[in-house]
């Protein structure tokens, strides 16, 4: 182990002798086997790169927008629940990370920080991710809550009707810490997870609380409420990108929840392209996000040619908080950055412009 990380791996490994078991299991775990998890990576790996050669790439430009909001590169931080598990001040830290380094912070709805001191501690963009609960006035007064704090967008995930069955967390009966809750649904009295029995306590809270009846009508519904545009999270088929775009979504997220939902659902990388071209071919512009497994900046570039407008990540932004808080988040993502803009150098692609659908090959094997 290297005294100062120099990978995404690093990091991970740094955060895996920090957090108490409960909590690496909790962000590192997928659904039941992990094929998913797993698959999410391991599909980076069936594809190349053909790279240019003889193009001048002794300057490079990373930056790009996402919604027409300007971002340093094309890496945005993913929503994820429960930040003060990895640092004591939680999301603060994560919002103060992306800003650092120029990009967009995603806040969960399972934040351990109310979203007004999240924005407050930002000096970039931050938008919300939305999941719809039962109580719909309670969801109602959270996306206007989010919009007066002054999220720029809004992030409905629409693949966790109910949790997958996370068996790490089954085995450790995960449940928050004292102290730690759901801020931002605190005063609705849905901020404390149970404490786990026979199951994981984050899934009696999903399956008590959040609304597993939500269908493409209430993306309509969402909207009458808000004027911030939209993005529809957890898309794995084209036909749904389809639906969302015919639904008023300023973007998709394709995406697997991380593996967390439905194992052996497809890597993220694999169908990107198809949802791209399925979009395209429709006559949609609406932009186009995907996580899942991103933890090398060739991954990134892999990503955007393929389709993607810009990435989100994850685990790796709290294996640096768990690793050094929010310069350690920064540091992550300094690091993608960096290793994003040597791999478009060496494949002769100086812009983000220049990161084209022909760069990518699939291995013979894959």
């Amino acid at each position: 182990m290297p005294q100062e990380p120099v990978s995404v791996l690093d990091f991970e490994a740094i955060a895996r002798e920090t957090l108490s078991g409960q909590a690496y299991d909790y962000y590192a775990g997928g659904a039941l086997d992990e094929v998913t998890l797993r698959e999410n990576r391991a599909a980076y790996d069936r594809l190349s790169l053909a790279y240019r050669v003889l193009v001048d790439v002794s300057r490079r430009d990373l930056t790009t927008s996402v919604l027409g909001q300007p971002v340093s590169m094309p890496v945005l931080v993913a929503p994820t629940a429960f930040h003060r598990l990895a640092t004591p001040d939680g999301e603060m830290a994560t919002a103060r990370a992306a800003g650092a380094v120029g990009t967009i912070m995603i806040l969960s709805t399972l934040s351990t920080t109310p979203v007004e001191a999240v924005v407050s501690a930002a000096s970039g963009p931050v938008w919300f991710q939305l999941y719809v609960y039962r109580d719909r006035k309670a969801t109602e007064g959270l996306v206007r809550r989010a919009e007066a704090a002054g999220c720029r967008a809004l992030v409905l995930t629409v693949d966790a009707p109910l949790l997958g069955r996370r068996e790490r967390d089954v085995r450790n009966r995960f449940s928050l810490p004292p102290g730690i809750v759901v801020a931002n649904l605190l005063p609705e009295g849905y901020g404390e997870v149970p404490p786990a029995i026979a199951d994981s306590g984050l899934a009696a809270y999903v399956a008590s609380f959040l609304d597993p009846s939500l269908t493409w009508g209430d993306v309509a519904w969402l909207r009458s409420l808000t004027k911030l545009p939209i993005l529809v999270k957890g898309i794995v088929r084209p036909d749904d990108a389809l639906r969302a775009a015919d639904a008023g979504a300023a973007g998709v997220v394709v995406s697997n929840h991380g593996g967390r939902q439905l194992d052996t659902a497809p890597a993220t990388i694999d169908v990107l392209p198809e949802i791209a071209d399925a979009l395209a071919a429709h006559g949609h512009r609406i932009e186009v996000l995907m996580d899942g497994g991103v933890r090398r900046g060739t991954d990134i570039l892999k990503a955007l040619a393929l389709g993607a407008r810009a990435v989100l990540v994850g685990r790796p932004v709290l294996w640096g908080l768990a690793a050094g808080g929010d310069a350690g988040a920064a540091n992550v993502l300094r690091l993608l950055r960096s290793e994003l803009d040597l791999a478009m150098a060496l494949a002769g692609a100086p812009t983000i412009a220049d990161v084209t659908r022909d760069l990518v090959r699939r291995t013979p094997s894959g």
